[in-house]
């Protein structure tokens, strides 16, 4: 008897996620939507597969980071030309354009290969708490780690 699951449709469906960035910390909740992206979460992942889900987040403009990243870290690019890298920090970016803090911190957290592209576009972020996407959600995540009340035995 095989226990494979095989290349079934319900074993390869794809789940929209949705994900309130209020108060999260930055990378807690970068790799927990990375792993939602590659499909880790599911018994048949397999590294060479695509077989994630939609990952929706909202409140991006409200993250959280610790320490004094807000103001330190930067974010460089280079255009191209000579003399054209350029930096902006963290507090200037989240004013201008907040989903592409997020978008930057899942995509350094996911592998380094063909499947990364295609892993981004099933990322939708927003600024705020409004999205189109509001029929398509099955799972809504709390990534809070819950505190434990008691002591473990």
């Amino acid at each position: 008897m095989s226990t494979a699951i095989g290349n079934t449709a319900l074993a390869y469906a794809r789940v929209w996620h949705l994900v309130d960035a209020r108060g999260q910390v930055l990378g807690r909740l970068g790799t927990q939507i990375a792993q939602t992206l590659m499909g880790k979460h599911k018994p048949i992942y397999d590294p060479a597969s695509d077989c994630g889900d939609y990952v929706v987040v909202v409140n991006a403009k409200h993250v959280a980071v610790t320490g004094r990243k807000r103001e330190l870290k930067l974010y460089r690019h280079h255009t191209g030309f000579p003399g054209g890298l350029k930096e902006i920090t963290m507090a200037q970016l989240q004013q201008k354009n907040p989903e592409k803090i997020i978008e930057k911190a899942v995509s350094g957290m996911l592998p380094k290969n063909r499947l990364r592209k295609v892993r981004m576009e099933r990322l939708l972020v927003f600024p705020d708490s409004e999205h189109p996407y509001v029929d398509n959600i099955i799972k809504r995540y709390d990534t809070k780690i819950p505190l434990v009340t008691q002591p473990i035995e």
